[in-house]
């Protein structure tokens, strides 16, 4: 099956969304993206029992620094998926890369 998803989005693999820590959402936005958006287990399925709640407070958190810094803490979204929803994914690739769009270039990147 091939999924039809946005050619900008970039998918950085790790084991677990437990692992995504805020640096490395801030990180991201330092380098110039402009939206990121975090794809973890179902709620209460998660593989490493607690690491997609982890992270879903970890964005949480990001999203709040970036209202704080005037650069619109929509821009970082967290999502529960499950392996097998590779549709849902490539549906949340298009609404994310739609709703940053619609945001405009980031803050961060302008000033380069």
């Amino acid at each position: 099956m091939r999924l039809n998803y946005p050619s900008n989005v970039k998918i950085v693999k790790i084991p677990c969304t437990g692992r995504v820590d805020i640096m490395m959402i801030l990180r991201a936005f330092e380098s110039g993206v402009d939206g990121v958006f975090v794809a973890g287990c179902l709620e209460g399925e998660c593989h490493f029992l607690k690491g997609n709640l982890r992270a879903k407070k970890r964005v949480q958190y990001v999203k709040g620094l970036l209202d704080e810094s005037g650069i619109d803490g929509a821009r970082v979204e967290m999502y529960n998926l499950s392996a097998a929803q590779g549709q849902r994914f490539a549906a949340v690739a298009r609404e994310m890369t739609e709703k940053v769009r619609l945001l405009g270039p980031s803050p961060v990147k302008i000033g380069r």
